[in-house]
């Protein structure tokens, strides 16, 4: 099931700023960190994964018109269907994903390799039944937008990492389907993004993901135990 917050956020945290669009996390203090992103192309914005929040639509007005809605990750619809109906746009959704649908009463649009026509390549992450994820990739700058399968929140670090895999995938770490980007900036769907030494990053989160998964497993468990 979608994470779903009950009223709008007021407040939120820019992050992630750079030429081509900007993020920010709606609701600062939650510990997943929830991100979302405002990608532009040729004068259009395309909002990812995102989390609604008042001021938004003039934090991504600078950079153009809102084309479309954009869903990464089966259950990340968050907010889409009310900033789609707001801004009278599609939801964008990867042709894998099955059943999303239900959960949006919106206009939606699909797409396979490339995000409509905007030369952003579209790559599967993950395809099983539990599990649907897309990245996308702009090679005109080098900007990777992953929505789960690595993040900068804590929950997914270990000790000093910039860049953590999810906890799930680290005995398993998508080292095949992310290890051939050398990227500029690495957009996340929770946390803060990496905006400098990216490849540095993700070599480091894929290449110990495994190494380090009893470090994030033994967290995990403290923050269980009763105090």
């Amino acid at each position: 099931m979608p994470f779903r917050v009950d009223e709008r956020a007021t407040e939120f945290r820019e992050i992630d700023r750079f030429d081509g669009g900007v993020g920010w996390i709606a609701h600062p203090d939650e510990e997943m960190q929830r991100a979302s992103h405002a990608l532009e192309v040729d004068g259009d914005v395309w909002l990812v994964d995102p989390v609604d929040v008042a001021g938004l639509d003039e934090l991504v007005a600078e950079f153009g018109d809102v084309r479309g809605v954009v869903v990464l990750l089966d259950r990340h619809t968050r907010d889409a269907e009310a900033i789609a109906d707001r801004h009278n746009v599609p939801v964008y959704l990867p042709r894998i994903f099955e059943g999303v649908t239900e959960d949006l009463d919106a206009p939606v649009a699909r797409f396979s390799d490339e995000l409509s026509d905007t030369g952003l390549e579209a790559h599967t992450i993950v395809d099983n039944r539990f599990w649907k994820e897309v990245a996308l990739y702009d090679p005109e700058d080098g900007t990777l937008v992953v929505p789960e399968s690595v993040g900068t929140a804590a929950f997914f670090r270990a000790g000093s990492e910039r860049l953590g895999v999810h906890p799930v995938r680290r005995p398993i770490p998508p080292r095949e389907e992310l290890g051939g980007f050398s990227p500029e900036r690495i957009l996340v769907g929770h946390g803060a993004g990496i905006m400098t030494d990216a490849p540095a990053a993700l070599a480091d989160a894929l290449e110990n993901a495994r190494r380090r998964a009893p470090q994030v497993y033994a967290g995990m468990a403290w923050q269980l135990l009763p105090i």
